[in-house]
């Protein structure tokens, strides 16, 4: 691997693999568009399009009604990728890529998936409860249901504010606008398009919101929230990767350090194919602010090795 791929690999390519954006951003369009395709079958074949949303549309959203969600617990995940107007979709795809790309570029390409899921299951757990705890929402328990991607996102931009709250966008714009404004905005945007008649749904995108702040709190406390969910999908993609094969190790590979017979002792560390790697998926995990000078020393030593 090229040391000159460490900021392309910090930075959004629209055709990198295993973008985490992209990805998120590809699966959110992909549900639209199946869904309005089956849509438009039901339409055309002249069924009752009542029938369409018992039958394949609800089957997507979060159900508040407990019993409901019992007969289809896959809907925990699969709502927050559910929209049914292409505006709605297009709001919440632009919000995630603006917030994502920043998140991507300060934390790496491993932290924005986890958030989006946790802040999607903090906000489907406070919705069903706030139809169970408020007795103004228990008449409507049956009829109530969550859909879209806007406790996940909202989960995205605090977390991303959190990281840095003063990372300004727009630099022309009198040196740029601070991070924590666009947020703002965006909460503010967020709320005023909350229908009034379902006051959950306010309560469910705060708890996205504040599930993006523990996140980062915690990371900063050495608790990576994200580490067991990369761990497992690392796995999967092994799983049906049997061809990918461990590196070889080679002698060298072993020793990160080669020490002067001098006094004093010098320690230089080797700059090896292994160890370059490592670097690179630490930043593509934590983000190039994580190196260490020593890591940061040995990219720069294996850069000038390319050039020659």
């Amino acid at each position: 691997m090229n040391v000159r791929e460490v900021k392309s690999r910090n930075r959004i390519s629209l055709g990198q693999d295993g973008n985490a954006l992209v990805n998120l951003l590809i699966l959110n369009a992909v549900i639209f568009i199946l869904l309005k395709f089956i849509f438009v079958i039901y339409l055309i074949s002249e069924i009752n399009i009542a029938a369409y949303y018992s039958n394949i549309f609800n089957w997507f959203t979060l159900p508040a009604d407990i019993t409901r969600l019992g007969s289809r617990p896959w809907t925990v995940l699969t709502f927050m990728f559910a929209h049914e107007k292409f505006l709605y979709l297009l709001g919440n795809l632009f919000f995630l890529w603006s917030f994502g790309y920043i998140l991507q570029e300060l934390t790496g390409n491993r932290k924005l998936i986890p958030i989006y899921i946790y802040g999607g299951l903090a906000g489907a757990l406070f919705y069903v409860l706030s139809y169970h705890i408020f007795p103004a929402l228990q008449p409507h328990v049956s009829d109530a249901v969550f859909l879209g991607a806007n406790a996940s996102v909202m989960a995205v931009a605090v977390a991303t504010t959190t990281v840095s709250p003063d990372y300004r966008i727009f630099p022309m714009i009198n040196g740029g606008i601070p991070l924590w404004i666009v947020t703002l905005i965006y909460v503010v945007i967020d709320f005023t398009s909350i229908s009034p008649g379902d006051p959950a749904r306010y309560i469910a995108h705060l708890s996205g919101a504040a599930l993006g702040f523990i996140f980062i709190y915690q990371l900063r406390k050495g608790k990576d929230w994200s580490e067991w969910m990369n761990n497992f999908f690392d796995w999967g993609e092994n799983l049906f990767n049997p061809d990918k094969k461990n590196k070889s190790k080679s002698a060298k590979d072993e020793f990160f350090y080669k020490v002067k017979d001098a006094q004093p002792y010098k320690k230089t560390p080797n700059v090896t194919q292994k160890r370059v790697d490592e670097i690179l998926d630490k930043i593509n995990q934590k983000g190039f602010h994580f190196l260490t000078d020593e890591e940061k020393d040995i990219l720069k030593r294996a850069a000038k090795e390319d050039d020659l």
